[in-house]
């Protein structure tokens, strides 16, 4: 299954990213960054951290709807999903970030126009990726 993470600009001017799933599904989202490296290193950190089980939190909203958020080694969360009707449809939305944000590419939509900026699909965080980040925030 591969994803892609979108990164943007909101209205406010904030960086942010999102996953989506290969049918263009929103998996989750990030909260806003000021600076373009940190939405960047957020990316890594989901990558990193979403092989990991214990790092998703399962809740349930006051709504009575189902959610998650996937949190980094430091116990900060990362970013969010969306909202399920049911425990098993988040699960299962658990399990596509899972497949997916490994190694899906990267959409910098945050400049003034969308834009590949990975020339190749990522395997794991990795010195090569590393490379990658730091190419993209020099730029």
């Amino acid at each position: 299954m591969t994803g892609k993470f979108e990164l943007y600009r909101d209205a406010a001017g904030e960086f942010r990213f999102r996953l989506k799933a290969s049918n263009g599904e929103i998996l989750l989202v990030s909260e806003g960054y000021k600076q373009r490296a940190s939405a960047i290193n957020g990316i890594a950190s989901v990558k990193k951290n979403a092989a990991i089980d214990a790092q998703f939190e399962r809740k349930e909203t006051k709504s009575g709807s189902h959610m998650f958020n996937l949190k980094a080694s430091n116990g900060q969360v990362i970013s969010h999903s969306e909202s399920y009707t049911s425990t098993s449809s988040r699960d299962n939305g658990i399990e596509s970030v899972k497949k997916s944000a490994r190694s899906a590419e990267i959409i910098d939509a945050s400049m003034t126009g969308a834009s590949k900026v990975s020339r190749r699909t990522i395997e794991k965080i990795s010195e090569d990726y590393r490379d990658e980040l730091r190419r993209l925030v020099d730029r």
